[in-house]
Parts: structure tokens; sequence; C-alpha cells
């Protein structure tokens, strides 16, 4: 069993989950948007703290990569780097996609995230399998898979998971590998505003 340190900062709730010799703690807050940066390191100091794990001890650290909030994805990427950097560690990221889709026993199905706007981010798995999207509602439902999320959604077919969990589960099966680079599904808002 791997010591690591994960941390999710890509939408309005704050999750770290630490690791050390099969023990867990998880720092979860639901709504901590526009605060990621201030709580984000005392965060993972009292899930550290619970378990008795140093940086040093990580074999690795994660974080979740996207899609979601531009700068939230930048504070979880920047932090797990930085202990990386310090420590020699590798870092490795995860989809807010893959991080769901772990946690769901379909096989065939699709992953939706509020995008804001009438507007989701989407993937599909099994067979409905795609590279991620950003779709309006209609364009969700014409895929005809039952959808998984963890918000308060209006689409037909959508099941809403319990968040809190996910990111242990999915680091722990393994789901969170390869350089964290965040993914962008979309342009910013800055960006699509440029003339």
């Amino acid at each position: 069993m791997s010591n690591f340190l994960a941390i999710d900062t890509s939408s309005r709730y704050l999750c770290v989950t630490a690791a050390k010799n099969g023990a867990f703690a998880e720092v979860f807050e639901e709504d901590c948007a526009l605060r990621h940066s201030v709580r984000l390191m005392q965060a993972v100091e009292e899930a550290m703290d619970k378990i008795s794990l140093s940086p040093e001890e990580c074999d690795f650290f994660a974080a979740v990569t996207g899609p979601g909030s531009f700068t939230g994805i930048r504070i979880g990427l920047s932090a797990a780097k930085g202990f990386a950097v310090a420590t020699g560690k590798p870092a490795c990221g995860l989809t807010v996609f893959d991080m769901i889709a772990y946690n769901v026993k379909d096989i065939d199905f699709g992953v939706a995230v509020d995008a804001a706007h009438g507007f989701y981010y989407y993937k599909g798995y099994g067979k409905f399998a795609c590279e991620p999207a950003y779709l309006d509602g209609a364009a969700v439902l014409s895929k005809g898979a039952v959808l998984y999320g963890f918000e308060d959604l209006p689409l037909a077919n959508y099941v809403k998971t319990d968040i809190r969990g996910c990111l242990k589960n999915a680091v722990c099966g393994g789901a969170a590998n390869g350089a964290p680079v965040a993914l962008y599904v979309r342009k910013s808002q800055a960006e699509e505003g440029r003339k």
C-alpha cells in the first residue's frame, strides 16, 4: 500500500486525502469556492496530522486536473507539484471524469459536470466512450447514456454520486497516473471574450 497525499480543488468543494500504511484521512469541505487558496494548506496539514504522515513519507502526490474551476485546478496542481519538487517524489494527476468513473459500477455510462449557463463537461465510457467535450444539456442527453456526477443537475437519466471518498478510491485504484497537466475542456472566459 502506497503512502500518498491527494488534492481536489477543481470544484466548489475541497477534498484532501492522505494515506499511510493502509490508514486514511480525509478533509472535506462542501462549500469552499473562492477559498481554496486560503484553506488548502491547512486542510493538508489536518489530513496528514490525523495519520502522522509527513511529506517525505509520501510515495507520490496527486491532484485532480479538471475540468472545473480554472483557478481551483491551478491551485491544486501547484500544491501537488510543489510537494513533489520539495521531496523529490513524483506528482501525478487524474481527471474529475476518471475519479467519478472509478466509483461507478456500470460499464456503459457518461459523466457530466456542471460548466454553468446550461453547459456541461461530458465524457462517455464503455459503448459511449468519447473524448471530453463541452456540451449544452440537449447534446449531453442526445448521447443516450446514464449520467453520473456529484452535483444536483437537471438532466434526465442522471445519478448523483456522493463525492466523499471518490478521490481516495480512485487514487488507491490506480486512476492517478501520468504527469499532472490541467485539463481545460473549453477556453477561459477571458479567452472567449477576446475579439
